[in-house]
């Protein structure tokens, strides 16, 4: 199994590279120079294209002149903000690849309670520079997650029950469209195309940098961090739906089942072993926090216990090791209306079957503050969906690509057929195989009409594309 494409041949003269070379600031690597394969080089170790071009950008000014010239000689574009996109769409086989990896400044303005984040920064960057102050803006939960690609897909996080996702957070983009126009869009200003880019992902221009809303978070939360043998996690799975409507939204949690690692925080008898995991953090006083995850969790002596207070910068880098830049990762997600019996079995089942140890299969909690938003106040549409299933299929070698991908694809397939079960979320997409407009629901057409209006030649497709409409439609 393998991700890869053959190459296009696409033949750039020096004369033409020479000419972008004038009018950017940034870097320019072709094939035959150093540092290219490093450049092209993203997260997941799946991925293994070769752009004709890559230009690394400083600023807006590099990037519009990277459009230009994109546009100007019929180039394919990709975008790369953190690279971590699981499906590989950073980076594009002989096309142009925008690098924005090196736009990664933070500034916080704590009057207002706003962070002006450039599109090459990382969820650690940004964390790093709000706590000075004690606070937050709701991001993922890996702290070298690019923060415009998790964004403008949505962007659940530990906080997303209390404040909703990444995108919710946004009070305006600074966006180059397909035409070379840099656009600032609020909901004053662009609003149709500030709708589309919270939630739509990438198919309307290179987002170059992202303005959220702060809150009150840290510097300390309490960490939830349980590990339960894998017998218990049907028991405990029911505890945690019964509990989950009735605890605060100062905690977010995450369970998920995995195999003990061999390490010394866990007993040595169970290493390997099918374990219950509840992850996640609880801003509240800390002298409930024992008691709301006994709760969530139902209480009783875990294999390993790892909660307690901790800095909110090192809750957010704690799955950091788990993640590692070149292994390989393949992940697919599906919605869920109701946590039923059928589907805690399922995630057992497969969890107990997964070819690899470092896989695991995860239970989103959502709802709440992300499900109050109305469904079409945003491009974002499965708000309603209390849980979120994923197959995180994760893995070493090259060799075990079948047998990962398939499993993973399996499990999903289990869940699809379960009445409760459907949708996507576009930063788990597997290989974007699904439909697209499974991500959108009822606001797929008017998604349509703002990449019509943006990006008519349909130029940023490299991604979960919305195509525009054309003179047939």
């Amino acid at each position: 199994m393998t991700s890869e494409t053959q190459p296009t041949d696409t033949v750039l003269t020096e004369n033409q590279t020479h000419a972008l070379g004038e009018r950017i600031r940034g870097g320019i690597l072709t094939p035959d120079d150093d540092g290219y394969d490093e450049a092209r080089t993203i997260w997941n170790g799946m991925i293994d294209k070769r752009p004709a071009l890559i230009v690394q950008c400083t600023g807006t000014a590099d990037v519009v002149a990277a459009v230009d010239f994109a546009r100007e000689n019929d180039m394919e574009v990709s975008i790369h903000g953190g690279g971590h996109s699981v499906a590989g769409k950073a980076v594009t086989d002989g096309g142009l690849m925008i690098d924005l990896s090196e736009m990664d400044g933070v500034r916080v303005d704590r009057e207002n309670r706003t962070v002006r984040v450039g599109a090459g920064a990382l969820l650690g960057d940004v964390d790093h520079e709000t706590q000075l102050f004690g606070l937050a803006t709701p991001l993922g939960v890996v702290t070298e997650t690019g923060v415009a690609g998790l964004t403008l897909n949505g962007g659940y996080g530990h906080l997303a029950r209390k404040y909703g996702l990444a995108a919710d957070n946004l009070t305006e983009v600074d966006i180059v469209t397909a035409d070379g126009q840099v656009r600032m869009a609020s909901e004053d200003r662009h609003a149709d195309l500030f709708w589309a880019v919270r939630g739509g992902g990438g198919n309307f221009g290179v987002v170059t940098s992202l303005e959220y809303e702060l809150h009150e978070v840290g510097p300390e939360v309490y960490q939830f961090f349980e590990w339960y043998h894998g017998d218990e996690a049907a028991d405990r799975l029911a505890a945690f739906r019964e509990s989950a409507d009735s605890a605060p939204r100062t905690v977010g949690v995450l369970p998920f089942v995995a195999h003990v690692p061999e390490i010394d925080e866990f007993p040595k008898e169970s290493w390997g072993d099918p374990a219950l995991v509840y992850f996640g953090c609880f801003c509240g006083d800390a002298e409930r926090a024992d008691d709301v995850l006994a709760s969530l969790t139902g209480g009783g002596e875990p294999l390993a216990d790892l909660s307690g207070p901790t800095r909110y910068e090192d809750l957010q880098a704690a799955l950091d090791e788990d993640y590692p830049d070149g292994l390989r990762y393949y992940w697919k997600s599906i919605y869920l209306n109701e946590l039923t019996d059928e589907a805690i079995d399922l995630m057992v089942q497969y969890n107990d079957a997964a070819p690899s140890p470092l896989s695991t299969v995860d239970l989103w909690w959502l709802g709440d503050a992300v499900a109050e938003v109305p469904q079409d106040a945003t491009a974002f549409w499965h708000r309603d969906k209390p849980f979120m299933i994923t197959f995180e299929a994760n893995w070493e070698d090259p060799a075990d690509d079948d047998a990962n991908v398939e499993w993973a694809r399996d499990g999903f397939t289990a869940f699809e057929e379960l009445p409760v079960a459907g949708g996507r979320y576009g930063n788990f997409p597997g290989f974007v195989e699904d439909p697209t407009d499974m991500l959108f629901g009822d606001n797929y057409d008017r998604l349509v009409d703002v990449k019509t209006r943006y990006d008519p030649e349909n130029r940023f497709h490299v991604n979960q594309n919305i195509a525009p409409r054309t003179g047939d439609d």
